[in-house]
């Protein structure tokens, strides 16, 4: 028996696990929990391909359930998490308290993500669109930053119903996006073919260190950021 080629699909389920774990606490509000459980899924996720192509032993099995659990993972949760937040800033009475559902937006966007992603050949090493793991940390920062914020105005925007709806249409967006943006993975040991990679993540590390929780959807910019100047210069 091969054991080496139930590892990569061993993380994969580790990471839908622990997804299902982060439903449980987005459902009770708690929000810190539940960003915990889903970046323990995505240190997973970051992981199970790795193993996959170390041990030579990628299958079209692994493909399917990598974006099954992705969609728990990243496309329910952080969908459930805005849900959850427009549910408190919103009328209960009326039309308007349908006006919360909105929030699984998100989970729409993520699921027609991760189909094409199976089906993008264009999409093998690098990314075109916002990978749900990186939207789904820009989510589930929110109401982190919300809870440990002292900035008013920041306050104010989060706490308004129609700018969460914005942040959730261009989360849906930027998910399908045709804005080409490199891939977190580190396929080889070697800086020179991931210098990118490592700068970001110094950059991401220091802003972690200095912002907390603001850091992340920061970090988030930052990346379609780098992207994009990295575009322009492979462009040239």
């Amino acid at each position: 028996m091969n054991i080496k080629k139930h590892i990569p699909n061993l993380i994969t389920l580790l990471n839908l696990f622990s997804g299902c774990i982060a439903l449980i606490f987005a459902f009770k509000s708690d929000f810190a929990m539940a960003f915990y459980f889903v970046s323990l899924g995505i240190f997973l996720d970051f992981f199970d391909g790795f193993f996959a192509r170390l041990f030579k032993v990628s299958s079209p099995l692994g493909l399917q359930l990598d974006s099954l659990a992705d969609m728990v993972t990243s496309g329910v949760v952080p969908g459930l998490v805005m849900f959850q937040m427009m549910s408190s800033n919103t009328s209960t009475e009326g039309i308007m308290q349908f006006f919360p559902f909105l929030g699984f937006i998100i989970a729409l966007g993520s699921c027609y993500r991760l189909a094409n992603f199976n089906i993008d050949t264009r999409q093998t090493d690098s990314f075109i669109g916002l990978p749900t793991p990186a939207n789904a940390l820009f989510i589930l920062s929110l109401p982190l930053v919300l809870q440990f914020s002292e900035s008013l105005f920041v306050l104010e925007l989060l706490t308004n119903q129609w700018f969460l709806l914005i942040i959730t249409l261009l989360s849906a967006y930027m998910l399908n996006a045709e804005i080409p943006l490199f891939s977190l993975k580190i396929k080889k040991f070697s800086f020179r073919q991931n210098a990118l990679q490592v700068i970001f993540l110094i950059l991401s590390v220091l802003l972690l260190i200095f912002f907390r929780y603001l850091g992340i959807p920061l970090l988030i910019l930052l990346y379609v950021l780098l992207s994009v100047a990295n575009n322009k210069v492979l462009q040239k």
